[in-house]
């Protein structure tokens, strides 16, 4: 089984037709074709319903579609690590909780962009399920996700610890008074938020269960719907500082064994770490214990 018939099955399969497969790799049709019908050949089934709206996997074809993504995956990963003579540089795309981005990254990327200019850093924001889903497919080579995270496939390590408080509208006075409220809601990031599962995980050791949700995209419309009254919310505490400080909203501590989060850095197990993901990590680290 030749890799490169592997590559034009999966662009054909990913682009759904023979002619947007040929314009993406460079070549004729005519050549996709042949690879495909010589992978088919080698392995004694068809991978492709032809119609004249292009081409769909068969059954056969959607069990070999997750290899030759993998092998395609592997074959850059190889690329990479033979040109990589460790120095710092090329492209580095990491991912982050948005609160982490929010209240962590802006210096630390600064100060290490300006120390390994020759890095092209991208930084992609979402919540911990997307982020962990990312690293997973190859799409982010590591990402700052909430701890801990236990996965076969994944190493961890500590990277910032977090205050956790609980948001109320400015007028209530104490965490008790605002959970009576028979109209409680949660103001939340859409699922896969890992602040989200720990607000209802705290609500329900107090009994507080069932709560309906008002869903968010952003940490700037959470913090106004809580303001407003709308309902409460969890967040670090050193995030909201402003917004608390200015008696937009009231926050309420919580006990250590609540409050306490750590933030983790996260990437896959079976892949040698480029230069600049290894030099990334030391610059966190370094400017965490300073």
């Amino acid at each position: 089984m030749d890799a490169r018939d592997l590559a034009t099955f999966e662009a054909v399969a990913r682009l759904g037709g023979m002619g947007r497969a040929a314009r993406e790799l460079n070549t004729v049709q005519s050549n996709v074709t042949q690879r495909v019908r010589r992978l088919e050949e080698t392995l004694g089934v068809s991978l492709f319903e032809r119609s004249r709206a292009g081409a769909r996997l068969t059954p056969a074809g959607q069990r070999l579609m997750p290899y030759a993504t993998r092998v395609g995956a592997l074959l850059d990963e190889a690329g990479r690590a033979a040109r990589d003579d460790g120095a710092p540089r090329g492209p580095l795309t990491v991912g982050s909780l948005e609160t982490t981005a929010a209240l962590r990254l802006s210096p630390l990327l600064a100060s290490y962009v300006r120390a390994h200019p020759g890095v092209d850093v991208v930084l992609r924001t979402g919540t911990t399920a997307e982020m962990v889903e990312g690293v997973l497919s190859r799409d982010i080579e590591g990402a700052f996700v909430c701890g801990p995270v236990v996965h076969p496939q994944l190493v961890s390590a500590p990277a910032f610890t977090e205050e956790l408080a609980f948001l109320t509208a400015p007028d209530e006075t104490s965490l008790a008074s605002a959970l009576r409220h028979p109209d409680l809601r949660l103001v939340i990031l859409r699922a896969g938020c890992s602040y989200r599962q720990r607000l209802e995980e705290l609500l329900a050791r107090r009994g507080v269960v069932g709560l309906r949700r008002l869903e968010f995209g952003t940490l700037e419309a959470i913090l106004g719907a809580v303001a407003a009254g709308l309902g409460v919310t969890l967040l670090p505490r050193s995030l909201i500082g402003p917004a608390w400080r200015g008696g937009a909203v009231r926050a309420h501590r919580l006990p250590a064994s609540e409050s306490r989060v750590q933030t983790v850095f996260i990437r896959r197990r079976d892949i040698l770490p480029s230069s600049a993901l290894l030099a990334f990590q030391k610059h966190v680290t370094k400017a965490e214990t300073k």
